[in-house]
C-alpha cells in the first residue's frame, strides 16, 4: 500500500521507530510553508534554524535510502499551505494511505484531525516517541485536585523514572536545591567559551530574501551556530557535561552584560525540534555525573534535571490540559501595547537593553531574563498578554507554542490566574540588582521610586499591586507586599502611582 508520512518541522527525531526500516512504498514529505513563516512574525535565526535543521534531516533520509518528497519555500510546487501541500503530494503519489505524529501545537493537531477526516484514503496518527510522558498523562496526575503543582509532578516523575532516587528518597536528602541555584555570578568563576556551530545557511538566506518573509531579529553572518543535527546536538550535550555542568547550577539564575549564555546548555533549539530526546539529555548528564560526582555537587544536576523532567514537561501538560481557551486568559485584565523598543533594544533602561538585544542578535535568553527582565517589565506595565505572547514566540529560537505559551501566558503573565504560578512573578530594581550587575551601569537609579532618574521598576512594582488589589490582595504570597503597601504613605503612594502611570503613557523615552 502506497504510503504518505508527514514530518513537521519539529519532529526531526531520527530514532523515531517509522525510520527503523526503509519501504519502497513509504514516502515522507516535509515542507516549507508561509503557512508556518507568516502565523507570527519569527526571528530571521529561527527561520532559518528550522528550514537548515529539515533540509539536513531529509537528506539523511535520503541517504538511508528513504523515499522523501521535500518542498523548499520558494519551489513552485509549494502552495504555502499544509492540507494543500499534502494534497498535492497525495495526488501527485497515488498515495492509498496517510500517517502522521501528533503535532505539539494545537493548532496544527485540529488541522491535521479535520484534514484526515476528510480523505477517502486511510489515515493514523502515532506518538512522537520523545516526550517521558503522554499528552494528558499531567491531567490526569492532577485530577480532583485545585492547585496543579509543577513540585509534586516534579517529585512524581523522579520516582517514576527512578532519577536521582536512592531507596524511594531523593538522593542527597532533598528534592530541589533551588536557593543553591540563585548565585550572583561576579566574573570569579570563568565561563568557558560556547560552543559555536559553523552551519553555513547563505542558500537558505537568499532564499528567505527571495520569499520576501518577514522577520524580527538580526542575523548578520552566513552561519548558523546552534545544532542542526542529532550529531551536533550530542556534541553540544558533550560539551555542556564536561565545561559547564559543573557551575550550571550555581549560577542558572545569574544574568551579566558581558555574558550572553553564561553555563547554560543551549540545548533547547536542539531538544524542540527533536533531534535529540529528554531521555539522551538525561541519561547523559546522569552518567557523566556519576562519573565524575567527587567535583560535580548534586545541586548543579538536580538543578538542570527539574528543568527537563520537571519544568519542560510539566509545561507541555498544562499546554494540553487546557487548550484551547488558555490562548485567551487574561484573567489580570491587562490591555496596554508592547512598547517600541522590545524590536530594537533601543531603551536606557540597561536590564531591558541586554535581555531584548541579547534575544534580538541570539534569538536566544535565558529562563530569568525571560521572566524576570522582558517578561517582569511587561506585566508590570500590564501588557496585553496576547503581544506578549506574539513576541515570545516570534522572537526566540525554541519557541514553539506548546512550551512558549504556558511559560509566557501563564508562568511569565499569571494571565491564567494561577493555574502554573502561585503568585505573580514580579519585581523591583532590587531584585534584579541582586542577580545582575545591570544596574551598576544604568541610566536609572534602582534605589529611587519617583526621581526622574529612578528605576522604572520601583514605581512600576507598586503600582502594579496597588491596580491589582481585587485579583491578588487575598493571595497568600502576596501578603507581605500588601501589608508594605498598606503601610505606605497615601502621598507617597500618589507619587509612586503618578510615576508609573507617566512611562506606562510613554514607555519609548524610557
Amino acid at each position: 500500500m502506497k504510503t504518505l508520512r508527514l514530518i513537521l518541522g519539529d519532529q526531526l527525531n531520527s530514532k523515531h521507530s517509522w525510520f527503523k526500516e526503509t519501504h519502497e512504498n513509504v514516502t515522507y514529505c516535509l515542507f516549507e510553508m508561509r503557512q508556518e513563516t507568516d502565523y507570527v512574525k519569527h526571528h530571521v535565526q529561527k527561520v532559518i534554524g528550522f528550514f537548515a535543521a529539515m533540509r539536513q534531516f531529509s537528506e539523511d533520509l535520503i541517504s538511508e535510502g528513504h523515499q522523501v518528497t521535500y518542498y523548499k519555500i520558494n519551489d513552485k510546487k509549494n502552495t504555502q499551505s499544509l492540507t494543500d501541500n499534502l494534497s498535492e503530494v497525495i495526488k501527485e503519489h497515488a498515495i492509498e494511505h496517510f500517517e502522521y505524529i501528533y503535532p505539539d501545537e494545537y493548532r496544527l493537531d485540529e488541522q491535521l484531525r479535520m484534514y484526515s477526516d476528510g480523505l477517502d484514503i486511510s489515515t493514523k496518527a502515532v506518538s512522537a516517541e520523545h516526550f517521558y510522558t503522554k499528552r494528558q498523562d499531567l491531567q490526569t496526575f492532577f485530577e480532583g485536585k485545585k492547585q496543579y503543582l509543577m513540585e509534586n509532578f516534579y517529585r512524581d516523575m523522579r520516582k517514576n523514572h527512578d532519577i536521582l532516587m536512592i531507596a524511594g528518597q531523593p538522593e542527597g536528602g532533598k528534592w530541589n536545591y533551588d536557593k543553591s541555584n540563585r548565585n550572583k555570578w561576579k566574573g570569579d568563576v570563568e565561563i568557558p567559551r560556547y560552543k559555536l556551530f559553523k552551519n553555513d545557511v547563505s542558500n537558505i538566506v537568499e532564499d528567505l530574501i527571495k520569499a520576501n518573509i518577514k522577520t524580527i531579529g538580526r542575523f548578520e553572518t552566513k552561519t548558523f551556530s546552534y545544532p542542526i543535527t542529532r550529531t551536533q546536538a550530542l556534541e553540544q550535550l558533550k560539551y555542556f557535561c564536561e565545561a559547564l555542568l559543573i557551575h550550571f547550577g550555581d549560577y542558572q539564575d545569574a544574568m551579566h552584560t558581558d555574558e550572553d549564555y553564561l553555563f547554560h546548555s543551549r540545548l533547547s533549539f536542539a531538544m524542540n525540534l527533536k533531534l535529540i530526546s529528554p531521555k539522551d539529555v538525561v541519561k547523559t548528564v546522569m552518567n557523566y555525573y556519576r562519573k565524575h560526582d567527587d567535583e560535580i555537587h548534586i545541586s548543579q544536576v538536580e538543578g538542570f534535571i527539574r528543568q527537563i523532567i520537571g519544568w519542560r514537561e510539566y509545561m507541555r501538560g498544562m499546554y494540553w490540559a487546557f487548550m484551547p481557551d488558555y490562548k485567551t486568559k487574561n484573567e489580570l485584565d491587562n490591555h496596554n501595547h508592547l512598547p517600541d523598543f522590545f524590536w530594537t533594544g533601543d531603551t536606557k533602561m540597561n536590564c531591558l537593553k541586554h535581555a531584548i538585544n541579547n534575544s534580538l542578535d541570539n534569538g536566544y535568553a535565558h529562563h530569568i531574563q525571560r521572566l524576570m527582565i522582558t517578561g517582569n517589565y511587561a506585566l508590570l506595565t500590564q501588557t496585553n498578554p496576547n503581544e506578549v505572547d506574539d513576541w515570545y514566540l516570534g522572537v526566540y529560537v525554541d519557541a514553539i507554542e506548546w512550551v512558549q505559551l504556558t511559560n509566557t501566558r501563564g508562568m511569565s503573565q499569571f494571565a491564567d490566574g494561577g493555574k502554573i504560578a502561585t503568585k505573580p512573578y514580579v519585581s523591583s530594581g532590587s531584585y534584579i540588582n541582586k542577580m545582575s550587575n545591570y544596574c551598576s551601569d544604568c541610566h536609572y537609579n534602582k534605589n529611587k521610586k519617583v526621581e526622574d532618574d529612578a528605576c522604572p521598576f520601583n514605581s512600576l512594582y507598586w503600582n502594579f499591586l496597588d491596580e491589582k488589589r481585587a485579583q491578588l490582595g487575598n493571595n497568600f504570597r502576596m501578603g507581605m507586599m500588601y501589608s508594605l503597601l498598606d503601610k505606605m504613605d497615601k502621598q507617597e503612594l500618589q507619587n509612586i502611582k503618578d510615576k508609573a502611570q507617566h512611562i506606562i503613557a510613554h514607555q519609548d523615552d524610557y
